[in-house]
């Protein structure tokens, strides 16, 4: 491992454009669904990180075509086939959404991933393929696992309860169409975190040519039937710009991230009034998303829900404010690349804050921070979050940057040359 990053101090209000690449969440959904398809697809300007790339390379061994040209990915599809063995890494996206698909291989494909990736839960998803007519062996509803796939599955009626995770929903739905008789998912248990993505699943599948009800908040109906998704632009990773308007936020400085879609079903869309309520000024313009920090940033009370996956770089924004905040609605990230909860107020407390979890959330009142090593637990939204403190704090060190690499590779240059 490499000697941690110094993350750099901002000298100054931050004043830069910053282009930031694909939303590894559409990419990795478009990927699916083009090897599903009955015809060639295009990805144009898709995300290529260790998420991404590893989820091309498992679909790649299943047997799809897909050429990397420079702006490009073309899929061209085929029957899947097995046996297979595919290396999931830590993504989510990889290890839940690729287990259905592979019900539909001939022959047996193996999943296991990095260690982490092992504790992670897909048991409720797992247990709703079993119900659908799958076969399987796991280790306790966990990775390593093996789907013992028969070309086809039959499909039907299932309940999941996915109160862990979105993704077992988006899962069964997206490989949905090609089994006999479709899919019904019916969500049960305690509240559904990050619902915004189901709407992207279900908005990509019927921009494929798929049948999508959704007449119940917490039901989804599939109908079998063809997919041809044709080409999709990546919208850039609205999550990802997160860290760099922040340093607008907390610096009193401009930022704007080129490109920025003016409807999307991105969760990363939510920082543009997530950032108003710390008191920062939000322009969507056609150019893009500009933000411009205020003198001092306010304490805010706010459920994440909806938007989990900002909550670090938002917990570092509100240890940076001079008020007291607190952060609802997110126990679900205790199951995500690490414990977020526990790691941001094991961290922040370290360089001096006062973070304390709270049962679904954190408790942040801010403190004056000092200097000092920032673990990351292989997760890049920790890496990044320690980044945008380290623009106030001097002497912050980001141990593992290079654990951004799993969804947005060339961070460190990306950071420095918008201080530069």
């Amino acid at each position: 491992m490499q000697p941690p990053w110094p993350a750099p101090l901002a000298p100054s209000p931050v004043r830069a454009t910053v282009t930031v690449p694909g939303s590894k969440s559409v990419t990795n959904r478009a990927l699916v669904l083009a090897a599903l398809s009955q015809t060639p697809s295009t990805l144009h300007r898709p995300l290529r990180s260790r998420d991404t790339l590893l989820m091309a390379g498992a679909l790649r061994t299943l047997g799809a075509d897909i050429a990397d040209t420079d702006t490009d990915w073309h899929v061209t599809p085929a029957p899947l086939t097995g046996p297979a063995v595919l290396d999931v890494g830590n993504a989510g996206t990889v290890m839940r959404f690729l287990p259905p698909l592979a019900t539909l291989a001939d022959g047996d494909v193996h999943f296991d991933g990095d260690l982490r990736a092992r504790e992670r839960p897909i048991g409720p998803m797992l247990e709703g393929l079993v119900g659908l007519g799958a076969s399987m062996t796991s280790e306790g509803g966990r990775l390593p696992l093996t789907v013992h796939g028969r070309g086809w599955l039959l499909g039907g009626k299932v309940e999941v309860d996915a109160s862990l995770s979105s993704q077992f929903v988006s899962a069964l739905l997206l490989t949905a169409p090609r089994f006999a008789d479709g899919v019904e998912v019916a969500h049960v248990g305690g509240r559904l975190p990050s619902g915004l993505h189901i709407r992207m699943t279900v908005e990509m599948l019927r921009s494929a040519g798929a049948i999508v009800e959704h007449a119940d908040m917490n039901v989804w109906r599939v109908e079998p039937g063809p997919l041809n998704l044709g080409r999709v632009t990546v919208e850039p990773d609205l999550s990802n710009a997160a860290p760099f308007l922040a340093a607008a936020a907390v610096t009193g400085g401009t930022v704007t991230v080129p490109d920025w879609p003016v409807r999307t079903s991105q969760a990363g869309d939510a920082l543009r009034h997530l950032l108003e309520r710390f008191g920062a000024r939000c322009r969507l313009e056609p150019e893009g998303l500009t933000v411009s920090g205020p003198d001092s940033l306010q304490g805010i009370d706010v459920d994440l829900g909806e938007v989990g996956e900002l909550t670090p770089v938002i917990t570092a924004l509100c240890a940076l404010a001079r008020g007291p905040s607190t952060l609802r609605g997110i126990s679900h990230l205790r199951h995500h690349e690490t414990d977020r909860l526990a790691a941001l107020s094991r961290e922040i407390t370290a360089l001096g804050g006062d973070v304390t979890e709270l049962p679904d959330g954190l408790s942040i009142r801010p403190r004056p921070l000092t200097g000092g090593v920032f673990a990351t637990y292989d997760d890049h939204r920790l890496a990044t979050a320690a980044a945008v403190l380290g623009l106030c704090v001097e002497g912050v060190l980001v141990e593992n940057v290079e654990t951004t690499g799993k969804t947005m590779p060339g961070f460190v240059d990306l950071w420095t040359g918008m201080l530069a």
